[in-house]
């Protein structure tokens, strides 16, 4: 379940006007996190997974909507089989759970992705969670699983395609207005900040499209290591960024 801390956490700077509405996540540094203590890499996926719950939580606090986070990627298959099926277990054991903690917390829960390679237990689970939390609106919680971007487009201009031939959609009506509602994130809006951490500048196939317009912030921090008050920060300085989306304030 999700706990609150012992102690009480310092309060976190008051939402900025104009501060991010959609914050998205590339959680990365799991596993450097556990070799700088001698554990296996599956240690720090488990002590990444309670990050999340104390980021969740904090984002009513710095005016946070919307919350993506990137869980696993289409090129994470190419990892051992042995972490891969450990991750594929956390995420079985994530979703059982915090269920009801999520649900309480006020949070609806999204999975994004290819369901087509998971196993039928975790997308049953992955379902029951989504149907549990559908009208909960205090923070929207997606999670990337077998995700990615270029895959996400692919599968959207299939569809896309699909109702061309069909004679359902005109072809003279595809434009960049149209193409987002065959996305796996049709419902959300496009997100303003997006974090990685751990060190890396790169985004890693995560929210191409999506991301066309939003900030980024690449921070040294391993994601186990990422605090509420680091994300607090983060939301407070995207307030003070000058965002033209290409034109040019007279």
């Amino acid at each position: 379940m999700m706990k609150r801390a012992k102690s009480k956490p310092e309060p976190l700077p008051a939402p900025t006007p104009g501060g991010p509405r959609h914050v998205a996540i590339i959680m990365d540094g799991n596993g450097r996190w556990a070799t700088q203590r001698g554990r296996p890499r599956l240690f720090g996926h488990h002590a990444g997974a309670k990050r999340v719950r104390e980021i969740v939580e904090a984002c009513p606090d710095v005016g946070v909507e919307y919350l993506t986070i990137f869980a696993f990627s289409t090129e994470n298959w190419k990892r051992t089989q042995v972490e891969v099926a450990g991750l594929m277990s956390l995420f079985r054991r994530y979703i059982t759970k915090e269920t009801r903690s999520l649900s309480e917390f006020g949070v609806r829960v999204r999975f994004i992705g290819d369901r087509v390679r998971l196993d039928d237990k975790l997308i049953k689970l992955m379902n029951e969670l989504e149907e549990a939390t559908t009208h909960n609106t205090r923070v929207h919680l997606t999670i990337a699983i077998n995700y990615g971007g270029r895959d996400e487009v692919a599968r959207a201009t299939k569809r896309l395609a699909q109702d061309v031939a069909k004679g359902v959609l005109d072809p003279e009506q595809v434009d960049e207005e149209t193409l987002p509602r065959y996305l796996d994130t049709y419902v959300l809006p496009d997100p303003d900040l997006v974090i990685r951490t751990s060190g890396e500048a790169r985004i890693s196939n995560f929210l191409l499209w999506q991301s066309a317009y939003a900030e980024y912030e690449f921070i040294d921090t391993l994601w186990p290591d990422f605090t509420r008050e680091e994300f607090g920060g983060l939301c407070a300085s995207y307030g003070g960024r000058d965002r033209r989306f290409g034109a040019v304030k007279t």
